[in-house]
């Protein structure tokens, strides 16, 4: 997304009311769906994850899947899964645009994993668990305390994060913290099915495009 495009979506989100109270009835629905489609996946996926699990082994030292603490719904705190796709020696809550050489520290399977967004699946076990949803403000960790008080400020802490948003189908790590936050309120305010249906999409076009990929940031070993 160009950066007049990002403008103009933080601009709306700028008249925006200051904090807005989601739908009950569309998060109760939301809920059950998500339920529902994360137990069929797992279901689905269930023995390639298994594979995905035993590569990396095969690649690098640690556990295939690792636990970062993250902030969810209401500003609590969760274990939050996904597969290993770096080194055990990296630096601990680092954003990766912020780390020197970040590239150094990821694994062979990792850089596919990370490009095609399957590094995410563990996140199931999340929304199976309600840590999380399908579609959602994606979880911060707890360090990146410049976008916490702004979703404080907007009210985005009402919603359960997801595996992906409205900020990243509009330049993810492309965009300042300011912009992502307005993105994330503007999902708020628009909280529909119509507006999960069009990020569901929007997501699925910016994988097969490899376009905005988005490193996150650097994994903690201390859960492992």
């Amino acid at each position: 997304m160009n950066q007049n495009s990002v403008s103009g979506a933080t601009a709306e989100t700028s008249a925006a009311p200051q904090m807005k109270t989601p739908s009950r009835g569309y998060s109760v629905l939301k809920r059950a769906m998500d339920l529902v489609f994360s137990v069929l996946l797992l279901l689905l996926a269930g023995i390639p994850m298994l594979l995905i699990a035993l590569v990396i082994r095969l690649d690098t030292h640690g556990s295939a899947i690792f636990t970062q603490t993250r902030v969810g719904r209401g500003g609590r705190e969760f274990a939050c899964y996904k597969f290993r796709t770096m080194r055990t020696d990296a630096p601990h809550y680092c954003a990766k645009k912020d780390l020197e050489n970040a590239d150094a520290f990821i694994t062979r399977t990792g850089k596919l994993l990370r490009n095609t967004s399957i590094d995410e699946l563990p996140q199931l076990f999340n929304i199976v668990r309600g840590d999380m949803s399908f579609i959602g403000p994606r979880p911060l960790i707890p360090e990146e305390t410049k976008v916490h008080k702004l979703r404080e400020a907007y009210g985005v802490y009402q919603l359960r994060p997801g595996i992906s948003g409205y900020a990243q189908v509009h330049g993810r790590d492309m965009i300042s913290d300011k912009e992502k936050a307005e993105l994330d309120r503007y999902y708020l305010e628009h909280f529909s099915f119509l507006t999960d249906m069009k990020i569901l999409f929007g997501t699925v076009f910016k994988v097969l495009k490899a376009e905005d990929i988005h490193q996150g940031a650097v994994e903690s070993e201390e859960n492992d």
